[in-house]
């Protein structure tokens, strides 16, 4: 009787460790989505920042190159944003073929 009851007991744990498992894969999951959609945005924004400071500046005011600068400095921490966040995934990408 009482190895029944343990049994009972443990198959309960098991069942509830499962559910909470599986929540938490989908929160995950959910915040993988979220990444990529965030570094698609960060790639598109990154390309037109690109084609904007590649252009020539006709107008000579510090106003001016103060905000090319600042547009510049925006470019390239989108592109340090972008390279931390894949290389969180190349890791474990890494990791998974060590693995195999």
């Amino acid at each position: 009787m009482l190895y029944l009851f343990f049994v009972v007991f443990l198959l309960l744990i098991i069942g509830l460790l499962s559910y909470k498992l599986y929540q938490y894969s989908l929160i995950i999951l959910n915040l993988e989505d979220s990444i990529e959609d965030c570094l698609d945005q960060l790639n598109e924004r990154y390309q037109s920042i690109g084609k904007i400071l590649q252009q020539e500046i006709f107008f000579d005011s510090v106003e001016v190159r103060q905000v090319i600068a600042d547009i510049k400095q925006s470019h390239t921490s989108i592109l340090e944003i972008a390279n931390k966040l894949t290389n969180i995934s190349k890791v474990k990408s890494e990791a998974k073929k060590e693995d195999s």
